[in-house]
């Protein structure tokens, strides 16, 4: 099996040499069983201005600063706008919520389009998921998220999959259960480039248009798996569809396969919301607070985690296309929200 860790996260109260001592264990370990480690992060319990991020990026560390209030995020927009590799969430679950949320993000937009990429606004979301930039700090620890798509090469069915997930999880919780600090496995479903990487990938081996399975259970059936077969379940725990990290939905996208509409449906009953869906500099941003309110409403009425990350390049408007430079990111001709 193609054995892929999305991202390791120690929680803490600070980033120092220790908790990179400490992801370092907890990597080698994974890598002495077969696992290869794609990113290696740190969350702390607060906003912090003085950690150096950039510097941590050097190491190979991703720097997570939780989730913040509305109140917060404005307090610090100035330094996370100059920074390098801060990732933080706003919460909006019980925010009245206005335009001057939204202009928050359009702010990032206008001085530091790249920092969209680490943005995003979240509802209900649960604590000690390793999945940036929704990570949202609960306690000390440290938790584990897979790359999972990449265990579906070669299988012939769900069912194929789905067992040589649970076996990776049981494999890893085997490993770690003794190790202090350790939280749990987020098992959400993360994808990422083409290939056996890609879910929609996945999907088309099947036999399914992505269109099609839509409307079929597939994804319910994922979703309901990793919940329940999860030896240790902690954080999201979902399906995620990033529109343009996953490159054959971002195909999708610009085929004019996944609006917005569509995204919030399959969110709604399987997974964890908008991510990484990219939003043109003239995008009328009453349509955005429109958005970005049903995603409170469903998030409140079905105890749901969702959140919403709209990537920008700070040039591409309503028809044009994106050049993000960003290698986790594909290129597209923005639609209209």
């Amino acid at each position: 099996m193609k054995k892929v860790i999305r991202a390791i996260c120690v929680f803490s109260d600070q980033a120092s040499s220790q908790e990179i001592k400490n992801l370092e264990k907890v990597s080698q370990l994974l890598e002495e069983i077969g696992f290869s480690i794609q990113t290696r992060r740190i969350c702390v319990s607060g906003y912090r201005t003085h950690i150096n991020d950039k510097e941590l990026l050097g190491k190979g560390v991703l720097l997570g600063l939780g989730e913040q209030t509305f109140e917060k995020a404005e307090e610090h927009l100035a330094d996370f706008l100059v920074s390098e590799n801060k990732a933080i969430s706003v919460d909006l679950t019980n925010e009245n919520i206005t335009t001057t949320h939204v202009d928050f993000l359009f702010k990032i937009i206008e001085s530091k389009p790249d920092n969209t990429f680490r943005f995003t606004y979240g509802f209900n979301v649960p604590v000690s998921s390793p999945y940036f930039p929704s990570v949202k700090f609960g306690k000390k620890g440290f938790s584990v998220g897979l790359q999972p798509t990449d265990l579906s090469e070669d299988c012939k069915s769900i069912a194929e999959w789905l067992e040589k997930m649970k076996v990776a999880w049981e494999e890893i919780d085997l490993l770690l259960k003794s190790v202090d600090g350790y939280l749990g496995i987020d098992s959400s479903i993360a994808p990422l480039f083409q290939g056996s990487s890609s879910l929609v990938h996945f999907v088309k081996r099947l036999g399914l248009e992505f269109s099609y399975s839509a409307t079929t259970d597939i994804y319910t059936t994922l979703s309901k798996f990793i919940k329940e077969n999860n030896p240790k379940p902690i954080g999201l725990c979902g399906l995620m569809f990033p529109c343009l990290e996953d490159f054959e939905l971002a195909d999708e996208y610009e085929e004019g396969n996944f609006n917005i509409e569509r995204n919030i449906f399959l969110s709604l009953h399987s997974g964890l919301g908008i991510d990484t869906y990219p939003i043109a500099v003239n995008q009328n941003r009453g349509r955005v607070v429109e958005i970005l309110k049903l995603l409170q409403n469903l998030s409140n009425k079905y105890k749901k985690p969702l959140s919403a990350r709209f990537v920008s390049d700070g040039k591409a408007k309503i028809g044009e296309k994106t050049n993000f430079r960003n290698q986790y990111l594909k290129d597209v001709i923005i639609r209209r929200l």
